[in-house]
């Protein structure tokens, strides 16, 4: 069995979730600035993830 399939399945699930980060992000930027560091967020929302999964989980 290849594992070409679930590579391809969390790729795509990967993009997804950073695309609408990206769009939450810039959505509710006040500023041009602020926007700014919303795409830089959204390149590393997977992180923000994990520390508040690991915060709720008192870890």
């Amino acid at each position: 069995m290849s594992k070409c399939g679930s590579n391809q399945t969390s790729g795509v699930v990967y993009c997804l979730g950073a695309v609408g980060a990206l769009v939450y992000y810039i959505s509710t930027a006040a500023s041009f600035w602020l926007g700014v560091i919303g795409v830089l967020k959204a390149m590393v929302w997977p992180a923000f993830l994990v520390y508040g999964l690991l915060k709720m989980l008192g870890m």
